[in-house]
């Protein structure tokens, strides 16, 4: 069931990978679907070898639906995610290195360039630190996102989300690229940000990019 859907988080998971968002076995990448069910990758198996047959489907009970696998270890925190904003349809957590970096030194990392409004929309909050593997990683998620599309965890990692896998790596991606000249300025000055109105305006400008 959803073979096209299982192959699709195998992708993003490898692009993941790609773009230096994770590493090995890390990180995790999730769908809901249309049966209400949720497919999730496996827990701590490396990506380059994974097969459709290693994708797990759970329900919002965390209970194992199809497949052999054991799901991640932060299915609670996901499935949180998903109940408490029925708009998203896919979450992806990753490590990557310079957002989660920005989280040890900044409460947020502010939206200073056009890439970070374009696909965050809004500064990008950094959420207290929780222990991972339990429901708290979503509740600060949701607690702390505000208007943006991404939170960075404390001491852990970054969790993005948005309407299809797509938007969710998109996010994750440009907000690694953000974080890397965010921390390359601040390392040789002030940092000039956007105003308000300028964020406002930027991100209402967004229509204007693409096909």
């Amino acid at each position: 069931m959803y073979e096209k859907e299982k192959q699709q988080l195998i992708d993003c998971a490898r692009q993941m990978l790609r773009y230096n968002l994770i590493a090995l076995s890390g990180g995790n990448v999730s769908l809901r679907m249309p049966n209400g069910c949720f497919l999730v990758t496996p827990s701590a198996m490396g990506y380059d070898n994974m097969t459709v047959d290693d994708i797990v489907m759970i329900d919002e009970n965390c209970q194992v639906v199809e497949g052999a696998r054991r799901p991640s270890s932060d299915s609670l925190a996901l499935l949180y995610i998903f109940k408490h904003k029925p708009q998203v349809n896919a979450v992806i957590h990753t490590h990557q290195p310079y957002a989660t970096a920005v989280g040890l030194v900044e409460d947020c990392l502010p939206a200073c360039l056009t890439t970070i409004i374009d696909t965050v929309h809004d500064h990008v909050p950094v959420a207290p630190f929780t222990v991972s593997s339990d429901e708290g990683m979503g509740v600060l998620t949701v607690e702390h996102c505000g208007g943006a599309n991404a939170v960075i965890l404390r001491n852990h990692g970054v969790i993005t989300f948005g309407e299809d896998l797509e938007e969710a790596l998109e996010t994750a991606v440009y907000l690694e690229e953000s974080a890397k000249a965010y921390l390359a300025a601040r390392a040789v000055g002030p940092v000039h940000l956007l105003t308000e109105e300028q964020i406002r305006d930027e991100d209402t400008d967004r229509g204007n990019y693409g096909q």
